[in-house]
């Protein structure tokens, strides 16, 4: 569950926080407003650039806290900057970091409550986490990705998959 989750987590948070780098540089180089970037969207009812960075960064410290049956870290999501994005993403990796395989001993068979509110149920943690914590997490990065390639910035699949 470990090698399933913390790995595959920091490859993608480390990804937003390149293109974090990225997108502060491309703003600076064409006199773009770097807020432009962090308010943007795909569409009007999604969430702008800030909030898929904060729900990337909340799925994945909050997703392995629920199947290791420990506290993650609060963030008050308050992020407003680039910097700010990036920040965020580097202490999420950092949290990330300090958990070991060991932690997660039983978190297959764990049984995880759903995090919404209206939502009473729960599944066994290789559930949650292959059939919506990975999904999930992975639908925030996606859309952050496509944000940011909307808006100019020139980022591709090989950008979005990291280095190997």
């Amino acid at each position: 569950m470990y090698e399933l989750s913390v790995p595959v987590l920091i490859r993608g948070l480390g990804v937003l926080s390149h293109y974090m780098v990225r997108a502060a540089a491309f703003a600076e180089t064409r006199g773009i407003d770097p807020a432009e970037l962090a308010d943007a969207r795909l569409a009007a009812d999604m969430l702008p650039l800030t909030g898929q960075i904060q729900r990337a960064s909340d799925t994945a410290k909050n997703g392995v806290a629920r199947l290791t049956g420990t506290q993650a870290p609060s963030f008050a999501d308050t992020e407003t900057t680039l910097a700010e994005l990036k920040e965020r993403l580097d202490k999420t990796i950092a949290y990330l970091e300090t958990l070991t395989p060991e932690q997660f001993a039983g978190a297959d068979e764990r049984s995880i409550a759903l995090p919404f509110r209206n939502v009473s149920a729960a599944m066994p943690g290789r559930a949650y986490l292959t059939q919506f914590m990975l999904p999930n997490f992975f639908f925030h990065v996606a859309t952050a990705h496509g944000i940011l390639r909307q808006r100019g910035l020139d980022i591709g699949k090989t950008d979005y998959l990291g280095g190997f």
